[in-house]
């Protein structure tokens, strides 16, 4: 067998043992998402976001975090916040908060990040979600009353998210309390999680594991250690992400192939905040729906937090000497017995099939239907 047979193989044992720590963890964290859509109720957030103030920013960033919304779902989500209430400030806050980590992605760090970037990446989050916040809402006047929610027009931010692609919302977050209106809330949720949240976010997912494994086959252990840290380094972490979209989910096994190549955990961090934060289709929608004002201070939040962490968190990771890298691969933190991580890798993969069988399916039917 020549060398790109045995890369190839290679590249499918990688891809096998990434799959196996993973999925187990991303079933978690689908069970409790589904949990938070269905306990959360979106108008219970208005009333809690609605006072312009650190108070109200402070609270958008710890509510945002566990929510299982990416980045472009998140946009209507907080649209809708905003217009019924939510300060400025509070609305960016909830809009970086919540796309950079959520339930599943927080589960999905824990075996391939390890302890010490688990830890690091939402307490980050919040604190970028802060800024961004108090930068945005900075000399906002009391709202005396509530935004009333415009009429749907061509003209409308949201509407134009939807045309221009740049959200994905399927969630009863965004369809308000009228989705499914006869089925229990944990029936709900669960269709939310298991249906509409993995269908979001599911090609991104396997997008990601794939290139996580690409990785772990073509450099070896450590080869990008010397390119991998340092400023500048992190400024290209900034530079990629920020057009690009990539889910919080998606995100998190390629950068654990980044940590087994080489690349410092704050260059990864950067990459972890940056990415899933924000996109073009997002900036676009913040600067037409918030203003100026608030988008350059959106912008500065993601941009700079992002930066600091990064620069904050390798020069904790010295000072205590903590070898992450030697955590994602040991990965002996997130060993779960084959009794535990056999069963739930067959389920969920069983399941991302019969989701993708489902989506070609109604793909194939669709034509015919138009047709009839």
């Amino acid at each position: 067998m020549n060398n790109a047979g045995w890369m190839f193989l290679d590249f499918l044992e990688n891809l096998y043992h990434l799959w196996l720590e993973a999925a187990p963890w991303l079933l978690f964290g689908l069970v409790i998402a589904g949990l938070l859509d269905a306990l959360l109720p979106q108008k219970l957030l208005s009333r809690w976001l609605g006072k312009p103030g650190f108070g109200s920013i402070l609270k958008a960033s710890l509510i945002g975090t566990p929510l299982p919304l990416c980045s472009c779902s998140v946009v209507p989500a907080a649209l809708t916040i905003h217009r019924n209430g939510a300060s400025k400030g509070a609305t960016v806050s909830f809009l970086i908060a919540t796309p950079e980590n959520g339930a599943d992605s927080i589960a999905l760090s824990w075996p391939l990040l390890g302890p010490f970037l688990t830890i690091v990446r939402p307490l980050a989050a919040i604190i970028s979600a802060i800024a961004a916040g108090i930068l945005a809402g900075w000399g906002d006047g009391k709202r005396s009353t509530v935004l009333e929610k415009p009429k749907e027009t061509p003209e409308d931010p949201e509407s134009r998210a939807t045309e221009s692609g740049a959200t994905c919302c399927t969630s009863s977050a965004c369809e308000g309390d009228t989705a499914k209106p006869n089925s229990s809330k944990l029936a709900r949720g669960f269709h939310f999680a298991f249906i509409k949240l993995l269908d979001d976010v599911l090609f991104w997912l396997l997008f990601g594991v794939i290139f996580a494994a690409v990785l772990e086959t073509v450099f070896p252990i450590g080869s990008l250690g010397e390119y991998g840290r340092g400023p500048l380094a992190m400024l290209l972490a900034l530079v990629i992400g920020i057009p690009m979209y990539v889910c919080a989910t998606a995100s998190t096994p390629i950068a654990a192939a980044m940590l087994v190549v080489g690349v410092s955990p704050g260059t990864v961090l950067v990459f972890l905040l940056a990415g899933p934060a924000t996109n073009l289709g997002t900036l676009a929608i913040v600067r037409k729906e918030f203003g100026k004002k608030a988008f350059r201070g959106y912008l500065l939040g993601v941009l700079g937090c992002s930066f600091l962490m990064g620069m904050l968190t390798d020069w904790v990771a010295g000072m205590l000497t903590i070898e992450v890298a030697t955590q994602v691969v040991e990965g002996e933190h997130a060993t779960l017995p084959p009794a535990i991580s056999y069963p739930a890798t067959g389920l969920l993969t069983l399941w991302i099939f019969w989701l993708i069988g489902r989506k070609v399916w109604e793909k194939r039917i669709s034509p015919q239907a138009t047709a009839n």
